[in-house]
């Protein structure tokens, strides 16, 4: 440990913060510009959630709002439930959380598991229908003696509690060196309360918000006017209303990035930097990239923040089947060594004669093997090709050819593919005077591939 807990904490409340900041050395290889990631994921709740749960509830305590025995409600996508609920176990409130159907079943269990209660609402629905979670939370509020609404999206301890601290954070452990600071936009806290900070230290450094295709903060912020959204899969960010904790002046600008996109990267986090998060880490890491890219530049810093710990997304984002079954994840890609291998085994993988060999030798081995074409093989190197279509064409005409060697009446080598590539590669290889296409592997001739094989595979009988 780099840095050691040199005294014991009076509660898990005082480890929250101070979270590590990470170079993202291997998914930024090649960018001139260097990328940190501030790992928010290490705060006891797992999330960047844990420093606006506890600011909120001892501005709430202060204000003679929640009193004791009282009752927290939220609308949460689950980690602002998670901090909310770790500070109220420890001061004895009850916690009631509302959460769209899209959030992962992890999060539900985990809220529950810290002794809250949790109601599921739909995620389709309008900001202003009565099922809408956050309306939900406002209603369960109404019907609740002595509850509070902790109200994460108008609640201005948000983005105060990053001001007073994750900001400060930053530049404290960038030696004030940041230019450019990323991070997704949910209630917008983070982003706002970090940017108004680093931009009072240094008028220059520029905050980028990062926003899911189908919210409408990207919109909004451009036009200043509400567009349409519609539903997208990461969780935790974008929205369909705009918050007051957003403080778009301290937002230079926002960019969208795909799903797809953003949860890909999550798991390539997990991949290539052993950083385990979710999609909302993903998508900031993406845009940091980008940014990082155009900049070009080593005496550039960008910051973004690695939201939350991936166990959260075990049966969503880091499920193959998930992410499969919702278009996020392209199905694994038949390689044209695999093609060859579910060819039945009733021939060798690649029958071929020497340059020498008569033509009758080849037609005999088109009939023994079933073969339509053969390549004329020299050394290990394709030096020709024999098509059975022209080249029975010719002895039917031309009887003496068959006696003759294959080099007189060989056409021209087959292309050449390796092993490893994608098998629908082949396709575009094969025309009417190449038919086939050989296969390399370690230098290697193993293999020929025909239109044949590629309808096989195509109607999946292999």
């Amino acid at each position: 440990m780099t840095h050691p807990h040199l005294t014991p904490y009076d509660s898990v409340l005082a480890t929250i913060g101070w979270t590590p900041l990470i170079r993202l050395g291997r998914i930024g290889a090649g960018i001139r510009t260097p990328i940190f990631g501030k790992a928010e994921y290490a705060n006891p709740g797992g999330s960047v959630k844990d420093r606006i749960a506890l600011t909120i509830i001892e501005g709430a305590e202060q204000r003679g709002e929640l009193k004791p025995g009282g009752t927290i409600v939220e609308g949460t996508s689950g980690n602002t439930g998670v901090g909310l609920a770790i500070a109220a176990s420890l001061k004895g409130y009850r916690c009631i959380f509302t959460m769209p159907d899209k959030m992962s079943q992890e999060k539900v269990r985990l809220l529950k598991a810290y002794g809250a209660e949790v109601v599921i609402t739909p995620t389709a629905v309008p900001p202003d229908h009565p099922d809408h979670y956050v309306v939900k939370a406002k209603q369960i509020v109404q019907q609740t003696p002595g509850a509070v609404l902790a109200d994460q999206f108008y609640n201005q301890a948000n983005p105060e509690a990053h001001y007073l601290t994750t900001g400060p954070e930053i530049w404290e452990q960038t030696a004030g060196k940041v230019t450019h600071f990323v991070a997704g936009a949910g209630t917008g806290g983070t982003v706002s309360g970090v940017g108004k900070y680093l931009k009072e230290r240094n008028a220059k450094v520029r905050v980028v918000a990062g926003d899911p295709i189908g919210s409408l903060y990207t919109h909004y912020h451009r036009t200043r006017t509400m567009g349409e959204g519609h539903p997208y899969k990461v969780e935790g960010i974008g929205g369909d209303k705009i918050p007051s904790t957003i403080w778009f002046d301290q937002i230079d600008e926002f960019r969208q990035v795909p799903d797809r996109t953003s949860l890909t990267m999550a798991r390539r986090l997990a991949r290539e930097e052993g950083i385990l998060v979710g999609g909302s880490a993903g998508l900031n890491v993406w845009l940091a990239i980008e940014i990082a890219r155009e900049l070009d530049d080593p005496a550039a810093m960008v910051v973004t923040i690695l939201c939350d710990t991936g166990e959260r997304y075990l049966s969503k984002v880091f499920s193959d089947e998930w992410m499969q079954e919702n278009q996020m994840l392209e199905a694994p890609r038949v390689t044209v060594e695999q093609l060859l291998e579910r060819r039945p085994a009733t021939a060798p993988a690649l029958v071929s004669v020497a340059p020498a060999a008569a033509v009758r030798q080849a037609l005999n081995l088109m009939t023994t093997y079933g073969v339509s074409q053969i390549p004329v093989i020299e050394n290990g190197d394709s030096v020709g090709a024999l098509v059975e279509g022209t080249l029975m064409t010719r002895a039917l005409s031309q009887p003496a050819l068959l006696d003759r060697p294959v080099r007189e009446v060989m056409e021209q080598p087959f292309p050449e593919v390796d092993a490893g590539a994608p098998a629908d590669r082949v396709g575009s290889m094969l025309t009417r005077e190449s038919p086939a296409t050989l296969v390399r592997k370690d230098g290697k001739l193993i293999g020929i591939v025909s239109r044949y094989d590629l309808l096989q595979q195509l109607i999946g009988t292999r």
